[in-house]
């Protein structure tokens, strides 16, 4: 039976890119078992709400109901439960995949030639998928080129709710994309789009009665699952379960952060319904934490179901080394 003895709470600043901010929660059972979790960003208050799971005794984490610490509390029990009873989390969840295939995410270039290079590289490092970042002024043109440079691939542009009218995103059809991901911030302007389109409209949630209300006005036939907005791992899988009743597929994708989040992300993809290509393959292998580093191969990402928990070993030293501020109960 787990029981926490011990947590610490690490906020770090990641080397690449702007350096962004992610923290770690650490429990530590009785017997000397250890559970991480991670929540990209400051995550203010996390190691003022966690203290209320020491001591408490416990079979599985459904019976703690809203588990402390948010997102990454509720990542550390997890994996603190998987690790103690021999469980890898995909199993855990309810996954059955052993690999996903991966999309890499592609933002807004300097220029068409930068774009297209951009996307050549990932190609030649074998992805089949990938998604453009897109808005009013920078979709048409990137998208007509690569489609003209790569005839076959599959290709989905995410809008960031950055769109207004169905006009805008109408001529994207032409070019075969396979889906329109998050093109407005109201789900009435995306039930119009999606009628429009043969693309499939990817919505955003972040709990099942937001979602039960985007399947109630038909705003789409896909989801962008992200479990870190919605929380935790269990409300994560009845948001799947929902969009599965409902024929929708998922799109699967996480934080960027030092790797175990991405790590709790491939074990949601393996969920049955998880069926497009997941955004699973970063952060850059420099900037984890977690060995072996979350990572695609030939655009092909494998689920850990040899080993318990997140299926990683964290690299604590360097936790330690890139901690600005740690916190310990």
């Amino acid at each position: 039976m787990p029981r926490v003895r011990e947590l610490e709470v690490f906020r770090m600043i990641l080397p690449y890119g702007r350096r962004p901010e992610t923290t770690l929660v650490k429990l530590t059972d009785y017997g000397g078992v250890t559970g991480w979790g991670e929540v990209v960003g400051p995550a203010p208050g996390v190691e003022r709400s966690l203290p209320a799971l020491v001591g408490v005794d416990w079979e599985h984490p459904a019976e703690l109901g809203e588990i402390p610490g948010g997102s990454a509390g509720d990542m550390a029990v997890w994996d603190l439960w998987g690790r103690m009873n021999g469980v890898p989390l995909a199993h855990a969840l309810g996954g059955s995949r052993t690999s996903l295939i991966g999309t890499v995410r592609l933002a807004a270039d300097r220029s068409l030639e930068s774009m297209i290079a951009r996307v050549n590289r990932h190609v030649c490092a074998g992805y089949g998928h990938v998604t453009l970042d897109v808005y009013p002024g920078w979709d048409v043109e990137p998208l007509r080129a690569v489609r003209a440079a790569y005839p076959g691939l599959a290709i989905a542009v995410d809008g960031h709710g950055a769109y207004t009218a169905t006009s805008q995103l109408e001529a994207l059809d032409a070019y075969g994309v396979v889906a329109i991901e998050r093109p407005f911030k109201d789900l009435l302007t995306s039930a119009d789009l999606q009628d429009r389109v043969a693309a499939a409209v990817a919505v955003e949630v972040g709990s099942v009665a937001e979602l039960q209300e985007a399947i109630g006005l038909r705003a789409g036939r896909a989801l962008l699952l992200r479990p870190a907005l919605i929380g935790s791992l269990g409300a994560v899988r009845l948001v799947h379960d929902h969009a599965v009743a409902a024929g929708w597929d998922i799109i699967c994708a996480g934080g960027h952060g030092a790797g175990l989040a991405r790590a709790a992300t491939v074990a949601v993809a393996s969920l049955p319904g998880c069926s497009m290509p997941s955004d699973v393959a970063e952060p850059p292998r420099s900037a984890q934490v977690v060995l072996p580093p979350v990572d695609a191969s030939g655009g092909v990402v494998a689920v850990p179901l040899t080993q318990p928990g997140l299926g990683h070993t964290v690299d604590e030293s360097r936790v330690r080394r890139l901690a600005r501020e740690s916190f310990r109960v």
